[in-house]
């Protein structure tokens, strides 16, 4: 196969096979005595593959994920997209609770003692600088103590997982402040609604296309010399 031929089957440019080629998502193309590359059906799965990784895990990942295969590192392939399972759940429950919260403002998470910055920094996967970006948006309005020092409270933690989940959404700052606002007065919802089922929306194709992606996966893996359905390695600590 020529660079064109691969390119071709998923509307992308040679030079953009290239790319991938120099980048480590497809293995290294045999060369003619000319110079000239010589691609076969393992590079064409490879394409597959790496194109099929994109909407599910992202561009930057997809190409981690590939280059783990290639450097026949199995185990890093399975735990990133063990990870990439593990966020989608977690934005699927929280998209579930904040959905339960629209109907009642007041069953989210009742009984969730105080938290510091830190803490809920912690429980988030976010810096405490993030959470203060988010206060000096209006998102979040946590109490503070006599010292001074912050106390997220049930509602400000319901308050900075919407914001979580809409930012992953790709909503900027100045609309989640709107939406919460809108959860805190339970005033109308309707902006809010739409942005859960736009997410909802978005969590399923994600969820779909990481169906899609793993089998092209694992076509690559049973056509290329880096690994295979029972192909197993050593762990890195072993």
């Amino acid at each position: 196969m020529r660079p064109a031929d691969l390119a071709s089957e998923h509307g992308i440019s040679t030079q953009a096979v290239r790319n991938y080629e120099q980048s480590g998502f497809i293995p290294p193309a045999e060369r003619t005595p000319s110079g000239y590359r010589v691609y076969t059906e393992v590079h064409a799965a490879a394409l597959r593959a790496f194109i099929a990784l994109i909407p599910a895990f992202g561009h930057a990942r997809a190409g981690q994920i590939m280059n783990a295969v290639h450097a026949d590192d199995l185990d890093d392939v399975l735990l990133t997209v063990d990870r990439a399972h593990e966020q989608l759940l977690r934005d699927r429950e929280t998209l579930d609770a904040v959905s339960r919260a629209v109907h009642d403002l007041t069953d989210f998470e009742p009984s969730l003692e105080p938290r510091t910055i830190g803490e809920l920094a912690r429980r988030l996967d976010v810096t405490p600088a993030t959470l203060r970006a988010w206060e000096d948006a209006g998102i979040l309005t946590p109490d503070r103590e006599s010292t001074g020092y912050r106390v997220f409270r049930a509602e400000d933690v319901r308050d900075a997982e919407l914001a979580h989940l809409l930012r992953r959404g790709g909503y900027p700052l100045a609309r989640i402040a709107l939406v919460v606002q809108q959860i805190r007065t339970a005033g109308g919802t309707e902006t809010l609604t739409a942005a859960l089922a736009d997410w909802r929306r978005r969590l399923t194709a994600q969820g779909l296309a990481m169906l899609a992606a793993s089998a092209r996966l694992n076509d690559y893996l049973t056509t290329s010399p880096h690994g295979g359905p029972n192909r197993t390695r050593p762990t890195k600590h072993s």
